[in-house]
This record gives structure tokens, sequence and C-alpha cells, in this order.
């Protein structure tokens, strides 16, 4: 059946209705109750002490491999390309059952990392006990270690990184403990001006234990002047430049931000009893049974304590540049981001392909599972029915180790088998949500012409990725993207499809309407709303970005460099 060209979209993006923002103008407070001043703290406190063990937290990494042990070290598996989300964070305040609770949460996030997890939690002592490991969350923990977390208040994270020997001390949250008390941190995104701040602390004195950005925030807050506690972390922010949202904790409360940009998502919820849950994304709230209240806004504080909550701001930016591939690729089809349904987005993302660029096929398949939603937009609007071309299997690491090279595409075959029934003798579209270097859709199409099919036509349910993204996604370096290289044609040509269309930048935003202007748009255009301060590139395996430099800046081979 030959695909309609028609313009009007069956679904459009619910909008979640959300008050202006008013961190975009002026520095005040949103709501009318004052901070209380904070009672003073110890001065006898240690100084600036990060995954070591001191009276104010305990660190147990014991349930984790050791630090030297944890992977086996790998090459670059091209047939794993998709760009990587960091992190995904939690913060919980006011349930007895917290750490419980934020251990579910992760998993709900285990999708924006799965190779490093973490739990903070406070005690009835006051006293900030951590544990974190490397592997997934169920890996992580069990039932033991959640017993060692009592309290009623907790932070949470899950890390996508790199492999090295250090992988295990930049897993977060981290806990440090200053003259004026403790505190934890977890953090999503990734600073630009990191290796300057670095700079700057070690001049004047201060010695880092990891090598990651998070370590940063830390330093400026112990080093900060500013009075009462949350002025401390409104003064440490100010001096951050790139994307951050993060989740604090400290003897007695519970702290959100989000970077005046508001690139990563933050979003905030609330229990039945009264508890205030804070996370990347609303999956994590439905799981934990919490009722969605709002986004963070960006460039706001909220400090959460036996007294509510209150919202600071940190100094303005102006238009929020809020990442669209959370939309694309990211993000659960199931979580409301920026406002907006991720399942009703891609579902129009998939319905424009098929208006814009339509060709006569027999069935629409997906590559499973970021494509899977565009690929029904697309069905629904052609009048062909989607079916399960790929069936991927959930069993498979990203460190598997290939018998011969002799064997062709092992490792997309590994994740993917085609279903022959369905695609023998067919004219397919194959619907993914995009394309990096290549490799892998290359892989994807011969996969299919396999298993019998007569036609392989690719869409892509986002613009061609031309440039790296500096934000806290992984993304290659410019020249590894094939968009930045080659013509739609040659990079039809390159993956051996017989044709190949991309979503519509132009159409994209006018999709958006009104909001398209709130979004970043750098990874297709180049136009980066915080220019970096660094570049980043790659050689070969290296994968350093975020917060997973390893070794000195002199001697990596890859990584940030001027």
């Amino acid at each position: 059946m030959a695909a309609t060209t028609t313009t009007s979209f069956s679904s459009s993006l619910s909008l979640i209705p959300k008050p202006n923002n008013p961190c975009t103008n002026k520095l005040l407070s949103i709501l009318p109750k004052p901070f209380l001043k904070p009672s003073p703290l110890a001065l006898s406190s240690p100084p600036l002490l990060v995954h070591g063990v001191s009276q104010y937290f305990s660190s147990d990494s014991s349930l984790s491999r050791t630090e030297d042990h944890y992977l086996p070290s790998f090459d670059y598996n091209d047939e794993d390309e998709k760009p990587r989300e960091e992190c995904g964070v939690v913060g919980i305040y006011g349930d007895p059952e917290a750490s419980r609770l934020c251990y579910l949460a992760l998993h709900a996030l285990q999708h924006r990392g799965q190779e490093g997890a973490g739990i903070v939690t406070v005690s009835d002592e006051k006293v900030l006990q951590t544990i974190t490991g490397v592997g997934l969350v169920s890996e992580v923990f069990n039932e033991s270690k959640l017993d060692q977390l009592p309290g009623e208040f907790a932070i949470g994270h899950v890390r996508y990184s790199t492999a090295g020997s250090s992988m295990l001390k930049n897993v977060q949250p981290f806990v440090a403990g200053y003259r004026f008390g403790s505190i934890g941190v977890a953090h999503n995104g990734n600073l630009v001006n990191y290796k300057q701040l670095r700079a700057m602390l070690e001049e004047n004195g201060s010695i880092f234990n990891t090598t990651s950005d998070t370590e940063v925030v830390l330093h400026l807050i112990a080093i900060s002047k500013a009075r009462p506690f949350f002025m401390r972390i409104i003064d440490a922010c100010e001096k951050l430049q790139g994307a951050y949202s993060m989740v604090f904790v400290t003897e007695d409360k519970l702290v959100a931000v989000r970077d005046p940009f508001g690139f990563r998502p933050l979003v905030m919820g609330r229990r039945s009893n009264g508890a205030v849950v804070f996370a990347s994304e609303t999956c994590a709230l439905d799981l934990i049974e919490a009722t969605y209240e709002r986004e963070v806004y960006p460039g706001e504080v909220l400090v959460v304590d036996k007294d509510g909550v209150k919202s600071q701001c940190l100094m303005p930016s102006g238009e929020s540049k809020q990442c669209i591939f959370e939309h694309i690729y990211f993000s659960l089809p199931n979580s409301i981001v920026f406002g907006r349904s991720v399942y009703e987005s891609r579902h129009v993302f998939g319905e424009i392909l098929a208006a814009e660029s339509p060709v006569d096929c027999d069935v629409v398949i997906a590559v499973p599972d970021s494509g899977v939603v565009a690929a029904l937009g697309y069905a629904a609007k052609s009048g062909v029915a989607f079916q399960q071309g790929l069936i991927r299997s959930h069993y498979v690491g990203r460190t598997f180790i290939e018998p011969s090279q002799k064997i062709r595409d092992f490792g997309v075959k590994l994740k993917l088998s085609p279903v022959r029934g369905v695609l023998e003798g067919k004219r397919v579209v194959v619907v993914d949500d995009s394309i990096v270097r290549g490799t892998t859709s290359s892989k994807i199409v011969r996969l299919l012409r396999e298993a019998g099919a007569k036609e392989v036509h690719m869409r892509i349910a986002s613009p061609p990725i031309v440039a790296s993204c500096y934000y806290g996604v992984d993304t290659p370096s410019s020249e590894e993207l094939i968009s930045n290289r080659l013509s739609v044609e040659e990079i039809r040509d390159f993956i051996g499809s017989d044709s190949l269309a991309f979503l519509s930048f132009d159409t994209l935003k006018k999709h958006l309407g009104e909001d398209s202007k709130s979004f970043c748009y750098a990874c297709f255009t180049g136009d980066y709303p915080v220019k970096p301060a660094e570049v980043k590139v790659k050689r070969g395996g290296g994968d350093f970005i975020d917060d997973g430099l390893v070794g000195s800046f002199d001697n990596i081979e890859a990584g940030w460099v001027r």
C-alpha cells in the first residue's frame, strides 16, 4: 500500500500545564515561607574527604568487584554505537523506606546508566551512609545491603561511563566531610569548564580523589563562605558552566538543583505520605507511587527539610535549552519529560517520516527498543501493518567476547534476531531513532537481506547527527559521525539500503511550535548554547567523557584537550 502524503497527524503531543519559570529573570523565593537560620555546625569537622571513611559516613563496596578487577578490559564494539545518556539521579525525603524506594526508582532509571549505582542515606543519628558498586542496580544491592541504609531521606545514582581502573571510585553518589558537616551529591550532566575549575582548586591546595567533574562541586561548596548552607550550593553552582541536574543530601536537608539552561531533566513528585521525590524521569515516580507535581525549573534550587519545600534561583540564563534527544532516544516512552509525553513525541516523529518520506512497502518494522514507538507512528500514518521483524535479546551485555573476527556481524546477531516469516520476500521499512557511525545500520540492513527481505528502506526518527554533545551525552567526535562526513545518499550507499530518509530538522522545530526555542539542537547544528572550554576527541578505544577521565591530563590518549 502506498504511503499517504497528507500532513495532518493523528496524534499530538500532550503538553503538561506548567507555570512560568520564576527563575528566568530574577533571584527570588517562590514560596513565602522564610528559611530558618541553620544551627551552628562544629568547626572541628575534618577537611574535605571524598570516598573515604570519616565520622560522618561509612563506605561499603564489598558487594562489588575490586577496583582493579571489576571488569575485563574491552575494545570499542561498533555494534553498540548509540549515544549514551550519562546518568540518572533520585532524591527522596520523608519516608521511612527511603533506601528501598530509592533502589526501586533507580531500577526504573536503569536505562540511563548500567555501569555503576549507589545510594546515600541519612540515619536517625544524622550519619551519612553510602553503598556504591560497579554493575546494575540489582547486582550492587540486595536486602542485606539495603538494611545497612536506614533513614528517612536518601539520594541515588546510576552511571554510564567508561571502563578503567578508576571506575569504582568514580561511582556516585559522592560523600564528603568538611568543616561544617557532611554532604552527598549525585549529578547528571557534564561541566564544560571542569578542567579550569579543577586547575584553579588544585592551585589553591585542593586534593582530588576522583577524576569526576562532580567532585569539583563539592570542593566549591567547601570553600564557599556563603551562609546559610543552601547559599553555598548556589554560590558553587554559579561558577559552573554546562549541564547539571543534581541532588544533594546533608544531615537534615535534601536539595535539588538544575542548571539555568535546563539541559538535563529533573522532576519533583510526592507520595501519599507526604514524602518528596526528585528523579530524572517520571517513570521513576510511577514505580514508587509518587504523584508527579512539576519539573524542577531551569536555574532553580529546591531545599526540602522538616519545614517543607522552599525554592531559590540561580543566576538567570534567559531561554532554557533542553536536550531534544531525551524525546528521541534517552527517556523511556512512559515518561513525561520537559512537560511532554515521550511516547507521543516519538509516535508523531514516525508520522512525520511517513508523511514526508513515503515509500511503497509491505511491512513496517522497528529497530528495538528505541525505534518501536516511531515505527508504530509510521505504520499508523502510512496504513501499512507494523510487525516485529527484529527480536531483541535483553541478556547480552556490552562486553561480550567475539570468538572469531571471521564471524560477520556477530555482535548485532547476538542482540537482534530477524523473523524470516515477517521479512521474506517483503518490501520492508525499518525505523530507527538515529544513525551515529553507521556501522550498526549497515549490519542491520545486511541482516534483513539475509533473512529474505526484498527491499530495505531505512527511516530515521531524528535529523542527522553532525556534532558532538558536551552536556552529559556520550557521542563520538564529529569526525566519527557519519552524517558529518557524508551526504544522505552517500550514507544510504554505505549502509546498503534501498532508500534512506531522516526526520526533517525544520519540520521537527515547526512541530514543537512555541516550545522549539527551549530545546538544544547542538548535535544537529553544531550551535552550542554554552561553548565548551575544552574539546572532546576520541582515538580508538578512548571513551573519556563526562566524569570518566582516567589518568593525568598530560598522558591520556583520548579525552579532553585544548
